[in-house]
């Protein structure tokens, strides 16, 4: 008993210290569990990526200035963020803004020279802005068509090398877009098609007479030639282009409808009839030869026929002022008056809303 009670406060004080440390080391493992404030990494902050996703949502939405306003926002905030100038500028593109485009494009090539998109982007705005020498040099470098600029860029740069009238190298851009040899026939017919939609008719003459000489038989050549000539009011030749395009393409309805049209010119409307019937026997779904079929049809002084024909051009394209205006000419000479004074109010209706838009 002596010695179990001499020997209790030593007992004490080992299980003491054994306490201790156990609570020592619990304490250090709980510390190296817990992060350090000071070398604990920060909370993730929002990416321009994210911001980027959502002005693109809001430019494919049609909500450009929306887009715009939350770009410059982002601008605010971090001047040199990545791309974001790109993205600027593709926004004020759509907007049609050319030149602040063009600004912020710059610095988007300047910023990453190898991006092409910025690049194409660039060019399509000067093309766009009326600069077309300025885009040239940029769209030659880069022949790719990217989705955003709303365009394909190899039209853009043959119509540029047309307004700076290279015409040559329009035709070698028109023969790569067509994936035809720059040489070809095919290659002057493209170029010329293009060079009459830009109004060059000479230019565009010349063009479809060298696709001609160098292949009689080319699908469209002459019908080409024959519209060419029609525009410029040259009707024996263009009544001549035309027969030659239907010996070489008898199933062509277009080429029917437009040798009419010749024909109508010079009054032979037996003929135009004829060619226009053939017309709409091979495509009904044009609204062109039986809004001209109605006219020739009243020339004739067939006017029940004449009102037939306006009647279904009129149920195909409601919005056209000039078929509801022929119809209710055609309506007064076959004595329905107040079938004529209707259409000819909705033909009046239909042009003051054209020339308002």
């Amino acid at each position: 008993m002596h010695l179990l009670t001499t020997n209790f406060p030593a007992q004490m004080k080992r299980t003491s210290a054994t306490l201790l440390l156990a609570l020592l080391a619990l304490s250090a493992i709980s510390a190296a569990q817990q992060p350090d404030a000071a070398s604990s990494p920060a909370a993730p902050k929002p990416t321009a990526t994210a911001d980027f996703t959502q002005a693109r949502k809001l430019m494919q939405e049609g909500k450009l200035d929306d887009a715009i306003a939350q770009l410059h926002a982002l601008e605010a905030q971090d001047p040199a963020a990545k791309g974001l100038v790109l993205e600027l500028g593709t926004a004020y593109y759509r907007k049609n803004d050319f030149p602040q485009a063009i600004e912020y494009l710059k610095k988007a090539n300047a910023a990453d020279p190898a991006n092409d998109e910025a690049v194409q982007m660039l060019g399509l705005a000067y093309f766009r802005g009326g600069h077309p020498a300025d885009a040239i040099p940029l769209l030659e470098k880069v022949q790719a068509w990217y989705p955003r600029a709303n365009v394909d860029a190899a039209y853009v740069l043959g119509v540029a090398y047309i307004q700076t009238k290279n015409y040559d190298q329009a035709r070698k851009s028109f023969a790569t877009m067509f994936a035809v040899p720059a040489d070809s026939a095919a290659a002057y017919l493209f170029t010329a098609r293009m060079l009459l939609r830009q109004e060059y008719d000479p230019v565009a003459e010349e063009y479809a007479q060298k696709a001609a000489t160098l292949d009689p038989k080319l699908p469209l050549v002459h019908f080409l030639l024959g519209e060419l000539y029609l525009y410029k009011s040259r009707v024996p030749e263009s009544i001549a282009e035309f027969e030659k395009e239907i010996a070489l393409n008898p199933a062509h309805a277009a080429t029917y409808y437009k040798l009419a049209d010749a024909y109508s010119r010079v009054q032979k409307y037996d003929e135009a009839d004829r060619l226009l019937q053939k017309s709409i026997w091979l495509d009904s779904t044009s609204t062109g030869p039986f809004i001209l079929r109605g006219k020739v049809l009243e020339k004739k002084g067939e006017f029940d026929l004449a009102v037939l024909a306006l009647q279904r051009a009129a149920t195909m394209d409601p919005n056209n002022p000039m078929t509801h205006q022929l119809l209710g000419q055609a309506y007064r000479n076959v004595g329905k008056k107040d079938d004529a004074d209707r259409e000819l109010k909705l033909a009046e209706k239909l042009q003051n809303s054209q020339n308002l838009r």
